[in-house]
């Protein structure tokens, strides 16, 4: 017999659970990579699309699922050409990354089903992760407010202050006798304004599941003239001029015509009525470009693809549809400070025990959010994410 040495075994190694994975994913997503870094796999192609007149930005291209071309954001040829040089390679450096790095986020979308429509996907990601916001944030699902950007550890606070700084700074301290919440969630701020003000309240969601949870919350509170039902932003069932405050807390990223968008909250609006805006925005354009430039806007379409969004646009956009939709009073703020601790604390809350269980128990389309969230808070970092406010008041004769 033939006896032969033996070899030290390597240490037994446990197996990952899906949870651990998860975690190692999420872990993974936040750790620090190039501003454009992804894959092309299946990108969608980015093209030109209006959102209103005079209104023009970039948007993935429904159409195509073909490599991005990155020449399609060039700038106009009347520039320089160095400068057309330098933004050129540094195009091509942004397309290399694209094709040569992964997206995390991909992981999901094989088991992600393909939506017949914007509105069937915005509904369905909200059905599904709604749930596990409620268990983990409660009713308010919108940004914190952080004065300062200070960190808070009261985020449910920092929530409820959001709504109360926003109507203070747009000026809306009483009578109110009723409001809309246009993208109401499952209807956080639509009660607390409605115990705020002793007013009727009214909200619309695409969601179905949302808004019987939010009937179902308004119930127990107690709260007789508030109420929630299905409902599209760009088609409210609601009659002319029927409520003095028209307040829509970060669902206007969602709305694909935005001129439609202000056009319904004014129509809703009574004369004399205040109108209050508060949403995720990209920067302002600088002088001479027309649109953003490659990488920035290639961090955009991979939050677009995960969150069921249109095209973005700025809030100098938006103050000038306002404008056009003959409201009066236009004012705007940037308040990007006053939130960017708020995606840290999200992912913080995700990546716990409860945070990961929820995410896997919630659904892929659910956990391809979550991957993305560092994304927000990059964005937010760099300057590309604007988090604003538009309010206006609608004459009282036109």
């Amino acid at each position: 017999h033939v006896i032969t040495p033996s070899t030290p075994s390597a240490p037994r190694q446990r197996p990952r659970t899906s949870t651990t994975l998860t975690r190692e994913l999420m872990q993974a997503a936040l750790a620090p990579r190039p501003f454009a870094a992804a894959s092309a796999v299946g990108r969608p192609a980015a093209r030109a699309v209006r959102a209103g007149p005079g209104v023009t930005t970039s948007a993935p291209s429904k159409a195509s699922t073909t490599t991005t071309s990155l020449h399609a954001f060039a700038h106009p040829a009347g520039q320089n050409k160095s400068t057309r040089q330098r933004r050129g390679v540094r195009a091509s450096a942004v397309e290399q990354e694209r094709s040569s790095l992964f997206n995390l986020e991909d992981l999901a979308k094989p088991f992600i089903s393909a939506k017949q429509s914007l509105n069937e996907g915005i509904a369905t990601f909200y059905d599904e992760s709604s749930g596990l916001w409620e268990d983990v944030w409660g009713e308010h699902m919108h940004h914190g407010y952080y004065p300062g950007g200070v960190p808070r550890t009261d985020h449910a606070q920092a929530q409820v202050d959001m709504v109360d700084r926003s109507l203070e700074w747009a000026g809306v301290e009483g009578p109110v006798t009723r409001v809309v919440d246009v993208g109401c969630g499952i209807g956080g701020s639509s009660r607390h304004m409605a115990r705020k003000f002793g007013c009727g309240a009214r909200g619309i969601t695409l969601s179905p599941v949302q808004a019987a949870r939010a009937n179902v919350l308004t119930t127990e509170a107690g709260l007789g003239d508030v109420s929630f039902l299905v409902g599209d932003a760009l088609d409210q069932p609601f009659d002319d001029g029927e409520f003095d405050l028209v307040y829509s807390m970060e669902s206007g990223e969602h709305m694909p015509d935005k001129t439609q968008f202000v056009g319904e909250l004014t129509r809703v609006c009574a004369p004399g009525g205040r109108i209050l805006v508060v949403t995720w925005c990209h920067r302002v354009l600088k002088d001479g470009e027309t649109c953003l430039p490659a990488d920035e806007q290639f961090l955009l379409d991979r939050i677009c693809d995960a969150y069921y969004l249109p095209a973005w646009c700025s809030v100098a956009d938006y103050a000038r549809i306002a404008a056009d939709a003959g409201l009066v009073d236009v004012r705007t703020a940037d308040w990007s400070k006053e939130v960017s601790p708020f995606w840290r604390a999200v992912i913080d809350t995700a990546l716990t025990v409860k945070g990961i269980t929820g995410l896997l128990k919630a659904g892929p389309t659910t956990i391809r959010g979550g991957l993305v969230m560092p994304l927000m808070q990059q964005g937010l970092r760099s300057g590309t994410i604007k988090f604003n406010l538009i309010t206006a008041r609608k004459p009282i004769t036109p």
